[in-house]
């Protein structure tokens, strides 16, 4: 029992430091993408690093006007929060550490966590800035919801279909690519439900063309306005493990295939490689949901992005799971 908890313990801590890692990670070569499409030179990958120390060794200033214990304790929040999220994800071919005890509709709601954390910072601060972009991450929160999850229940219910046993545990979804068990109309769905999991990804971070909340030449920065110094670096390392956990979503979700599935290899060198791959991975999904996006879009209005997200990525969502039931009523793909 002790082991146990011991491991846990051990494999908790290990995760909080790969999220912020790799997050912190990603986000330098986001930048450093973005400025190479844009023809600037850009800073360099370890800029982010740079930022966080430095925001680190400055002293927190607490307005006046702000409720101090709840201004506090959001960005603590939802840095627990985010890793609490990748807890329950993979990496490669190596299972979640609190897999067993949770599945995708927890994942789904532990993703709201952080962006609830930043509204209530937002609104404890006291400035009209921060009361405004606190809103709009409220009107966010509720435009992205829907497409997200119709994404992650129509997977979930085509391996069920499929004669999958647990399919809403993220352990089984991993093992089992749903491309494998759907036919041609299921494919076209799941293309439609990758498209929508990509766009959904900027306002899960509040990416360009979806920082709206914070909106610098709008809001002065919006609901992180009045934060700085080591609060303001818990919140910059919240969003970037969660970029790793949106991202290690949609390769468990959509791309769930380790090079050891089909290449003999030593047990440690399979896990090695399976873990550099998922990286590379993750590389991916954040240059095309992130960078790639930013750079062709401008910031959209508030109402422009409800629109955007409650007409057409709702409507698309909505055809690619009416794509996957079709698929399977049809029996065109593989039942297990």
């Amino acid at each position: 029992m002790l082991s146990n908890v011991m491991a846990a313990v051990i494999g908790c801590v290990g995760i909080a430091a790969y999220g912020m890692v790799v997050g912190l990670f990603l986000q330098g070569v986001d930048r450093k993408c973005a400025a190479h499409m844009q023809a600037r030179v850009g800073p360099p990958i370890r800029q982010p690093f740079i930022d966080i120390g430095k925001l680190l060794c400055k002293d927190n200033v607490v307005p006046d006007h702000a409720v101090r214990a709840v201004f506090n304790a959001a960005p603590l929040i939802a840095l627990a929060a985010s890793i609490t999220i990748l807890l329950y994800l993979p990496l490669g071919s190596i299972m979640p550490v609190l897999g067993e005890w949770g599945d995708v509709v927890l994942i789904m709601y532990l993703l709201t966590v952080p962006g609830l954390a930043m509204m209530a910072g937002g609104f404890a601060s006291g400035s009209p800035y921060a009361t405004v972009g606190s809103q709009r991450e409220m009107v966010t929160m509720i435009a992205y919801e829907f497409p997200l999850a119709t994404g992650i229940i129509a997977i979930a219910w085509r391996l069920s279909a499929a004669g999958i046993a647990d399919p809403f545990l993220i352990a089984t979804i991993a093992r089992t690519p749903v491309w494998s068990v759907t036919g041609p109309l299921g494919w076209l769905g799941l293309l439609l439900l990758l498209i929508v999991l990509a766009w959904v990804t900027p306002a899960e971070l509040s990416r360009v063309p979806c920082d709206t909340p914070e909106a610098e030449t709008e809001l002065a920065g919006g609901l992180l306005v009045e934060y700085s110094g080591r609060n303001l670096a818990l919140f910059s390392l919240s969003l970037a493990v969660k970029t790793v956990a949106m991202a290690t979503l949609a390769v468990v979700l959509f791309l769930p295939w380790n090079p050891s599935w089909y290449i003999e290899l030593e047990p440690l060198a399979a896990l090695i490689v399976d873990v550099l791959f998922f990286i590379i991975k993750l590389v991916l999904v954040v240059f095309f949901s992130v960078s790639v996006i930013r750079v062709m879009m401008a910031r959209f209005r508030i109402n422009h992005l409800v629109t955007l997200y409650w007409k057409y990525l709702g409507i698309a969502g909505i055809a690619g799971l009416a794509l996957i039931v079709l698929d399977a009523t049809l029996g065109m793909g593989v039942v297990v």
